[in-house]
């Protein structure tokens, strides 16, 4: 078996692999004989099964298992020897294709992109300032407040006041387009709160200033992008009957309402609110510190980059944008989506960090445990309730989902990493500071 480079051009690799007749020959032979005791065929006892028979019967299928193995052997024997990792899948192509006849040497080509070289880093060098809140008593009378206007319920107004905005009416409704009903169009006794814009755009400020037993159509045009494609864009009239009308009234904040969400008392639940401000400040506050993380790896360390990798990339970023613009189009009927030289920009920084992060971690032997990949699973599968254990056999069967479960929880462990060695100043800041360094992030 012979490898032979062909190609060396920075970060491209190209091989031709041979395997000769002999050596596959005697790849066959031994295959046959491994599988010689375990053979049974008509006029011979089990095992007693000749060679030649066995290989007119089965050489041909074992023949291409043969030469499927050899070659993946060269393929493994080269990479250990040369310390190469290919950055995607290799492409292999058998030279001479159909026209090879059993006798002749195998060659086959084999090219690929190897992952750069990554430069060492030292992580003290990193200066990051890490930011924090504290949930202020405003912001926590304010999030309660928010709480007991979820809880807010509705009594009935007066005989004949008509509904304003923000009142709750009780309809019966069926909806017809030129004349004719359509499917999930009616409901009866639907309590719809005006203003909420729960429904079709239109629809809830015609009910506005009517009473109860009234009867109103209401006339609306289904938006162009509708998820049901056999309404979108059509005239509708639903025929509404106001059953009843009712004021919104306010939840008081005091035990009653802590109860409600499970707290023992109002200071409780003030306790469970301000623990969870800080909660998400904490989180947004850690995204802040990340980012300031990956901009300074990003300017320090430079190498070069595979371009099949970073154009793959680059056709995922313009792929992902695309249906954010267009997020009634779900399918993939949209045709080729060209990159931009910003698709690209952002494309090299993600490779780049990622083979970085993935070095760093390697080196420090980060890894992600098996119950940290069981809590992402579990939270993933929250998406989806009623269905989590099918989710959970789904992810089981799919490695390629595993991988994504575990690539975040393996970058956070490496960011934590290099956080504990670099030098960092603690600062506390207000929820607007924080707010606005937020904001700065989407605007990168």
């Amino acid at each position: 078996m012979q490898v032979t480079e062909t190609l060396k051009d920075g970060l491209k690799r190209a091989y031709t692999i041979t395997v000769t007749a002999a050596e596959l020959e005697a790849k066959v032979t031994e295959k046959l004989v491994e599988a010689q005791p375990d053979v049974e065929i008509k006029g011979f006892r089990k095992g007693k099964v000749p060679l030649a028979i066995l290989r007119k019967q089965f050489g041909q299928r074992i023949m291409g298992d043969a030469m499927q193995e050899a070659i993946d052997t060269a393929m493994k024997d080269h990479f250990d020897a040369t310390g190469d990792r290919p950055a995607l899948q290799p492409e292999v192509k058998m030279v001479g294709g159909e026209s090879w006849a059993e006798g002749q040497d195998v060659v086959v080509e084999m090219t690929y992109e190897a992952l750069p070289p990554i430069p060492e880093f030292d992580a003290s060098t990193l200066s990051l300032e890490k930011v924090a809140v504290k949930a202020a008593e405003a912001d926590v009378e304010e999030a309660i407040k928010n709480l007991a206007s979820s809880a807010k319920s509705f009594e009935d107004r007066k005989k004949g006041v008509k509904a304003k905005d923000g009142d709750q009416v009780t309809i019966d409704f069926k909806g017809s387009i030129d004349g004719v009903p359509f499917d999930g169009g009616a409901g009866e006794d639907y309590p719809l709160v005006l203003g909420s814009n729960s429904f079709i755009p239109g629809f809830e400020a015609q009910l506005v200033g009517h009473a109860a037993e009234e009867d109103v159509d209401v006339k609306v045009t289904f938006p162009e992008n509708y998820g049901a494609a056999h309404l979108a864009g059509k005239e509708a009239v639903f025929a509404c009957k106001i059953k009843a009308v009712k004021k919104p009234v306010e939840a008081k904040i005091d035990d009653e309402l802590a109860k409600k969400f499970g707290a023992e008392d109002l200071a409780a639940l003030k306790g469970q609110v301000s623990t969870r401000l800080e909660a998400e400040y904490a989180g947004a506050a850690r995204a802040v510190l990340k980012r300031a993380l990956l901009d300074q790896l990003d300017a320090a360390v430079k190498f070069d980059l595979p371009p099949a990798l970073v154009e793959a990339e680059a056709n995922q970023i313009a792929h992902q944008l695309w249906h954010d613009e267009n997020p009634h189009d779900h399918g993939h009927n949209h045709g080729h989506i060209e990159t931009t030289d910003e698709h690209k920009k952002l494309a090299e920084r993600r490779v780049r960090l990622g083979l970085l992060l993935a070095e760093i971690g390697r080196k420090a032997e980060v890894t992600v445990t098996d119950a940290e990949m069981t809590q992402a699973v579990l939270t993933a599968a929250r998406q989806y309730p009623g269905q989590e254990r099918a989710y959970f056999e789904f992810v089981q069967k799919n490695v390629q989902v595993q991988q994504q479960l575990r690539a975040p929880i393996f970058e956070d462990k490496v960011v934590d990493h290099l956080v504990a060695q670099a030098k960092v100043s603690d600062k506390e800041i207000s929820k607007d500071e924080l707010q606005k360094l937020v904001d700065a992030l989407d605007e990168m």
